[in-house]
């Protein structure tokens, strides 16, 4: 992006034709590189959603191996009101959060704190809310945690809001097809008052 960004520009300000040709053809294969995914998006739509599983269980996985997932889970996992890829019991795979009976960490048959359903008169975030809830009732569960899988939620979310999703691929595509009318109007402009020379 610096590279095709710096192209357009110098090639804008210094009246380079070849930069400028350069940022028009590269923007336009990026533009038919976005446009091919978005198809091929909509038509393997089934397979995006079993890798979006994937993805999921995998970071559960390695919830606690890495600090950054770790925030982009609880992140997910509060704003969607979900746990889980499917549902609370995907935290299984989770070696401290697996309720093996060899498993000796205190958050065994736990979810992390970003599952638990927030209290509003709390000020404080609990952040052990979510210790021992997998041992209690499914019917239990729902009052202490969101048991909503957050590929389903996730898939919603996208359904509500497929308006705002698809304007903003749409004003996205706009902008590129603009920026390079605007690189081909510049040249050829350069290239008639290069012939009057």
């Amino acid at each position: 992006m610096f590279v095709l960004g710096f192209a357009g520009c110098i090639g804008a300000l210094r009246e380079n034709t070849f930069l400028l040709k350069f940022f028009s053809v590269f923007l336009g294969l990026i533009f038919f590189l976005e446009l091919t995914a978005g198809v091929l998006a909509f038509i393997f739509k089934d397979w995006i959603k079993d890798q979006l599983n994937f993805f999921i269980n995998n970071n559960v996985k390695a919830y606690r191996d890495d600090i950054d997932l770790q925030n982009l889970i609880d992140f997910a996992q509060e704003y969607w009101s979900c746990c889980g890829a499917h549902g609370p019991n995907d935290w299984n795979l989770n070696i401290y959060f697996n309720c093996t009976d060899s498993n000796p960490s205190r958050e065994r048959c736990g979810v992390p704190f970003s599952c638990c359903v927030k209290d509003p008169a709390e000020d404080v975030l609990n952040t052990q809310c979510g210790y021992d809830v997998r041992l209690k009732l499914e019917l239990e569960q729902q009052s202490f945690i969101h048991t909503k899988g957050c590929a389903g939620q996730f898939e919603k979310w996208v359904q509500d809001n497929l308006i705002v999703v698809s304007g903003t691929f749409v004003g996205v595509a706009l902008l590129q097809i603009f920026g390079i009318c605007l690189a081909q109007n510049l040249v050829s402009d350069i290239n008639a008052v290069k012939a009057n020379w």
